[in-house]
């Protein structure tokens, strides 16, 4: 039995997957394309700041912006401690959904891990992240940041991921993850279906309408 098995069923409480499923389907729809690879690729840091790497790094700051990136700067978000939970969801989101998404019971279809990201790789990761996951109609999603509790900055890339995730209209929803799937150094997220995903949906619906007995 895999380990994604495992988890889901030491986890399902008294309600069976079955119902599970309803649950989430109810508020996402059915299809799911998972996406290829791990979702996010570790860009290295360099040893020197030289000047051409500092060029560099402002040329690929640049390019971001270019592309519509409007995730806020490090310098205006508001940190948390390393230790705090991260929590959020947007009204209209299910009580019964948002508690299965914080006790970890659904399943992850896409990760991506910032660790040894800069704050400016991870905001570029995670922009390029929650696009491709709702482009792919993954719903749920797990983000590993790290707490960096002992770092002389704590928390900088936790205190990110939490601002900027406020930031998506696609995310209904976030929670620290469980200690199985990284505890207070990881996040899950619930993302919104995109259009085509809800067309398809409601296409399904209407055509099993239409040939129901």
């Amino acid at each position: 039995m895999s380990g994604a098995n495992k988890n889901r069923e030491i986890n399902t409480g008294a309600g069976s997957q079955d119902d599970l499923e309803e649950d989430f389907d109810a508020l996402f729809g059915d299809a799911v394309e998972p996406l290829r690879g791990k979702g996010a690729a570790f860009v290295a840091k360099s040893a020197q700041l030289t000047p051409g790497v500092l060029a560099r790094r402002q040329a690929a700051q640049l390019e971001v912006q270019d592309e519509g990136n409007f995730l806020d700067p490090n310098s205006i978000i508001e940190q948390v401690a390393a230790l705090d939970p991260l929590e959020f969801s947007r009204p209209g989101v299910q009580h019964g959904v948002y508690k299965n998404l914080r006790m970890g019971k659904y399943e992850i279809q896409s990760r991506l891990d910032l660790h040894r990201h800069t704050v400016e790789q991870a905001r570029a990761a995670l922009w390029n992240f929650v696009d491709d996951c709702q482009k792919h109609s993954v719903r749920c999603a797990l983000i590993t940041h790290g707490k960096g509790e002992h770092l002389a900055r704590p928390a900088v890339l936790k205190s990110c991921v939490n601002h900027w995730l406020k930031q998506f209209d696609q995310v209904l929803a976030f929670h620290t993850a469980q200690k199985y799937h990284g505890g207070l150094g990881a996040t899950y997220v619930l993302i919104k279906k995109g259009s085509a995903a809800r067309q398809t949906t409601s296409e399904n619906l209407e055509r099993a309408g239409h040939y129901k007995p």
